[in-house]
């Protein structure tokens, strides 16, 4: 993700791993569907446990300026950094629930919280500033997951889950008509973009800002419901078009997305993290000992992927970059 000021060498992590990391060595981790993968990461890399406390580990950010690579455990109410030396401390606890997490373009945490229904954003003071919390006058449902667009908008989903999960908000009736992924733009004025996706979750733009992708999980909450990721272009006014499926799912339904420096897609799945190139092509997975919830991209060298994946944060190391800080 993206930081400003001071950047953890990843020698030290990598001296962590060998203090309190532990291998998942019972069987290859990268499963190849087509060639390309090798360009993304080696075949016989290892998925490393970083962190094994957590309720429901998500929002992986790497913020060197804060720590480390900060996260959310949804269901402990907490806001937690990961520090090179593998321990971990408390930044909001509680935290309202937050979830997902992003830095903005001047490298301020960014923070959807489901208890509030609110996107915040953490000043150098470790204050809150309310970026989101209505639309139309009607609270939000439970922001989600969030990310920065290369103008400087900051864009966010906007399902029920944390309206409809006892364990990762409050119960409430959504006050919205539709779950919608929404655009704060540079100047604070909210925008709706896209409302035509049952459950909206994870989110991630192309290295343009060009391509929107969406996860769909309405399965998550209706059986017969979709599970797939959704892509858009960003048309010449700046909003997304009708849309169409990028990838669809078997079983499970898709989380957490981000993508690479060349524009790869990266996508938490019940299997693990499925890896795609940009044409569409499936080109393999990495498996995870349980589902992958959300990923991000760290390291010195933008070079590791930190996979939050149940009660865990893993950590594994690839040959593709992730986008410039």
């Amino acid at each position: 993700m993206h930081g400003r000021r001071a950047v953890l060498k990843m020698g030290a992590l990598a001296l962590a791993v060998a203090a309190f990391g532990r291998r998942a060595d019972a069987a290859p981790v990268v499963l190849t569907r087509d060639p390309r993968l090798a360009d993304v990461v080696d075949h016989d890399a290892r998925l490393v446990e970083l962190y094994g406390e957590g309720r429901w580990c998500e929002g992986p950010c790497w913020a060197p300026a804060l720590g480390g690579l900060v996260f959310s455990d949804v269901r402990r109410n907490r806001l937690q950094v990961l520090h090179g030396d593998g321990t971990v401390d408390a930044l909001r606890d509680p935290s309202d629930n937050a979830n997902g997490n992003v830095l903005d373009a001047e490298g301020r945490l960014v923070t959807c919280e489901h208890r509030t229904r609110r996107v915040v954003r953490r000043e150098a003071d470790g204050s809150l500033t309310v970026l989101a919390d209505r639309f139309d006058d009607k609270a939000l449902n439970s922001p989600n997951d969030a990310v920065l667009a290369p103008d400087g908008a900051i864009w966010f989903t906007d399902p029920v889950y944390g309206i409809r999960q006892p364990d990762e908000g409050l119960m409430a009736e959504p006050e919205q008509a539709a779950r919608r992924v929404y655009r704060i733009d540079p100047g604070g004025r909210l925008d709706a973009m896209v409302d035509t996706i049952d459950q909206p979750n994870g989110i991630a733009l192309s290295p343009d800002g060009q391509t929107l992708y969406v996860a769909e999980s309405g399965a998550a909450l209706n059986p017969e419901g979709p599970r797939e990721i959704r892509v858009f272009a960003i048309q010449a006014d700046g909003r997304p078009d009708e849309g169409r499926i990028f990838a669809a799912l078997e079983s499970g339904v898709p989380d957490g997305l981000a993508v690479d420096s060349t524009g790869r897609l990266y996508a938490a799945c019940e299997d693990g993290v499925r890896i795609y190139d940009p044409d569409g092509t499936w080109l393999g997975r990495i498996a995870t000992p349980g589902p992958a919830a959300n990923v991000a991209f760290g390291g010195a060298e933008r070079r590791r992927l930190f996979i939050a994946s149940g009660t865990s944060i893993h950590a594994i190391d690839l040959k593709a970059q992730g986008l410039a800080l």
